[in-house]
């Protein structure tokens, strides 16, 4: 089943879900939004605040909110918990040695009591690299089978060429919680 099928899906009193991307700075993150949104990914630059996109799709709003990674902007990134109904963290799979400061970051997002019990989707990118560490590399080194307090999926991708992107929102939005 498609995006599509999956907010058709959705309750007529549920026609909006509040999805927010977050990682460390140079993840992908304002890539896989502009893939998304089928916009030109050629002259990304770095994000300084947020960018928001709002995905209609048959009468359903996705309202996606990326926010900045930079370490002088992530204490900000509490700023945009409230009424999320699904979490993206984004990992540059091919830096791994930065996959412990993602780890640590993830934790203390996960540890939010806004963001509690919100499902999470994890987006292994840069697959298209040759450095790039597999999605059950990335896993073991976020300590993901720790995570026991909600859903969560770990889902392979490339911003670039958009592999994975689809069925990882697929299962997103298929487990967004609603009311």
């Amino acid at each position: 089943m498609g995006l599509l099928g999956l907010l058709k899906k959705m309750k007529k009193d549920d026609m909006e879900a509040r999805i927010l991307i977050l990682g460390l700075d140079n993840a992908g993150k304002t890539t896989i939004l502009k893939t998304m949104t089928s916009e030109d990914i050629s002259h990304t630059m770095p994000t300084q605040g947020f960018n928001i996109k709002s995905i209609m799709q048959d009468g359903f709003k996705l309202n996606v909110w990326d926010i900045g990674g930079q370490e002088a902007i992530r204490p900000y990134w509490s700023n945009y918990f409230e009424n999320t109904d699904g979490l993206v963290y984004v990992v540059d799979s091919s830096d791994t040695r930065r996959l412990e400061e993602s780890s640590r970051e993830l934790k203390q997002l996960l540890a939010e009591e806004k963001l509690a019990g919100i499902p999470t989707l994890v987006f292994a990118n840069k697959q298209d690299l040759m450095s790039a560490a597999g999605a059950e590399d990335v896993s073991a080194a976020l300590e993901l089978d720790f995570i026991g307090d909600r859903v969560w999926q770990i889902q392979a991708c490339s911003a670039k060429t958009g592999e994975g992107l689809q069925e990882g929102m697929e299962w997103l939005v298929g487990n967004c919680r609603k009311g």
